[in-house]
């Protein structure tokens, strides 16, 4: 049976649906700039993960791993491609040989720069929408988690 739901859940799915709709957007945005400038939407993220880390962070595939939320398999063969591509290096850890620390050379520098400034661009211009879409989910949600723990705390009718 289907039960009917309150305004308040129905404005929350509208801004959730239009929140997905403009970040599948700049993700689209992101995959075609990608794939302008010679590289795999995957090789910009690792790009930008090992060129954007934390200072006291090191660049390992673990890390990559966790950053792009991929297997550590799948991170290898990513580095793989990216190293024959020359977009990154390989280098040894002098504290651990076993750990492997990833850099980003010059080639693959230049290709993050330049999609780093159109994405700059066009997150300048896709960010008022995206905030927009936002703007409102946090309270819808905690209206409606309130209505349901309310429910599920009321004591059913005795008969």
């Amino acid at each position: 049976m289907h039960r009917p739901t309150s305004n308040a859940h129905e404005k929350l799915l509208r801004r959730l649906a239009e929140f997905r709709f403009q970040l599948r957007q700049f993700l689209l945005y992101s995959e075609r700039a990608a794939a302008h400038a010679g590289v795999q939407p995957q090789q910009h993220q690792l790009l930008l993960q090992i060129a954007g880390k934390p200072t006291d962070a090191l660049a390992t595939i673990a890390y990559a791993a966790e950053r792009l939320g991929l297997q550590h398999h799948s991170v290898v063969e990513l580095v793989d491609r990216s190293v024959r591509e020359r977009l990154i290096e390989r280098g040894e850890d002098p504290k651990d040989a076993r750990r492997v620390i990833l850099t980003v050379t010059k080639k693959g520098r230049r290709v993050l720069d330049e999609l780093s400034t159109d994405h700059a661009t066009e997150l300048s211009e896709m960010g008022p929408r995206l905030a927009q879409a936002l703007h409102g989910i946090g309270t819808t949600k905690q209206k409606t988690r309130r209505t349901t723990a309310r429910k599920r705390t009321e004591r059913p009718k005795q008969q």
